[in-house]
């Protein structure tokens, strides 16, 4: 998983939550407030009952004037509803919206105190219901207790309660939408550095640039430095080796030069001083292979293929072969110049050596999935190479034809390139030319 999924996800999960224990709050909060607002309106219609209401010493009786204080408490639909009881619970007095209707019962509480509750019992209506006991004195000074009970269904309640939450959740959610774009732009605007830093790589990998670009912001730029040292000092050892074998090999061969000519043609060690050339010639060739690197170049393939075409037709040009090459221009080899001249340079040489009238060359791009590779194949119509041979001529020293001069490490050379490249080598035998066919596989990055 990518770091900017990982971060994305995460921040999404805290910021869902958060907005979603955020909205679970403001739900509680908003629902006890409606509450807290029932209670208030109920308190109110007590209120209005007591200031509509008159005890009557002569009956001891209470008695509710008319009009009643809220037209609703008429209405046998209205939701909301009073009542009024004496001690012992005894009913006095009951709005007309309550007539057949099954409210909870009244309870009995001191003078003076309110009580309010929500009923939500099976078989009842249910309602928040308010109560509150006061005390008149006759003129005789002798009390009589009465409870003043307000009552209001649900329903009011609940439409308020799914008014604020259809637009809680739907806010919400449009906040959450938006925060998720802004924070996908956020981080996406803040990760570019690391994608271009990816992307230099790349582009280094691939041979397009030598170095990572400057400019990168302060929290990276040392892991860039870092690259760019670390790129800088693999090529200046690269070239170094390179340069210092270039030496060893031009210091060596003066002086075996000059021992093979004061040995003479009949001397017992000219055999091993031409031994030691070819261990040289070998060793050199094997050395010099820079190999794929991690921050490797690449190379023009067919430009290097018909450079040492031309080369080999202008040194074998009294044998009239045609060699005939076929591949895209775009095609490059995932390494350095000189390994690729090195490996061409030895098949060629011994194609031409061994092919009669004819040499074919061709390159092509192979794909396995996600997996892309270089084929090269070199077939000409020699007389090809025995089966028994085909694995034991990719060893240093041997040849496949010991009349035919030659030292027997082109084909060993070529090989050893191919292993650097993580690559393979094949040797067939050509169905159209009838001689042999070589195949090269090479992986690109």
């Amino acid at each position: 998983m990518s770091l900017s999924r990982r971060l994305l996800i995460s921040a999404s999960v805290i910021l869902i939550f958060f907005l979603g224990l955020t909205g679970l709050v403001l739900d509680r909060a908003f629902s006890h407030s409606a509450e807290e607002a029932v209670r208030a309106r109920l308190q109110g219609q007590i209120f209005s009952l007591l200031a509509s209401a008159e005890f009557l010493d002569l009956d001891e009786q209470l008695r509710v004037g008319e009009p009643l204080p809220d037209p609703r408490l008429s209405s046998p639909q209205s939701g909301l509803y009073a009542r009024i009881y004496t001690k012992g619970h005894k009913l006095v007095w009951r709005s007309p919206s309550s007539m057949g209707k099954h409210l909870p019962p009244v309870r009995d509480i001191k003078v003076a105190h309110w009580h309010f509750r929500r009923h939500e019992q099976q078989g009842a209506e249910k309602v928040f219901s308010l109560e509150f006991a006061v005390a008149w004195e006759n003129s005789e000074g002798k009390q009589f207790k009465f409870i003043f009970q307000a009552l209001e269904n649900f329903s009011v309640y609940r439409k308020q309660v799914s008014s604020f939450r259809n637009e809680l959740w739907g806010w919400l959610l449009a906040v959450v939408v938006v925060l998720l774009v802004a924070q996908g732009i956020i981080l996406r605007w803040s990760l570019k550095p690391l994608r271009e830093v990816a992307s230099d790589l790349v582009r280094v990998k691939s041979g397009e640039v030598e170095r990572l670009h400057e400019g990168y912001p302060d929290e990276i730029q040392g892991l860039t430095e870092g690259i760019n040292t670390f790129i800088d000092s693999e090529r200046t050892q690269r070239d170094r080796y390179r340069h210092t074998l270039a030496d060893l090999a031009h210091s060596l061969k003066t002086p075996l030069a000059v021992l093979r000519a004061s040995a003479g043609d009949d001397s017992p060690g000219l055999e091993q001083i031409d031994q030691m050339k070819r261990i040289i010639d070998y060793q050199l060739q094997r050395a010099s292979a820079a190999g794929r690197t991690t921050m490797g170049a690449t190379t023009p393939l067919m430009q290097s293929a018909e450079r040492i075409i031309n080369s080999l037709q202008k040194v074998h040009a009294g044998l009239g072969i045609d060699c005939q090459v076929k591949g895209s221009p775009k095609l490059v080899f995932p390494g350095e110049e000189g390994d690729l001249l090195e490996l061409f340079g030895n098949l060629l040489e011994n194609a031409f050596k061994w092919a009669r009238k004819s040499i074919r060359v061709t390159a092509l791009y192979e794909t396995d999935g996600s997996k892309k590779a270089l084929r090269i194949t070199v077939e000409d119509d020699g007389k090809g190479i025995a089966d028994d041979q085909k694995e034991s001529v990719l060893q240093r020293g041997r040849r496949a034809d010991e009349t035919v001069a030659g030292h027997g490490i082109g084909l060993s050379v070529v090989q050893e390139i191919i292993t650097l490249y993580s690559g393979q080598i094949t040797i067939g035998d050509s169905i159209e030319l009838g001689g042999a066919k070589i195949v090269i596989i090479i992986p690109v990055l």
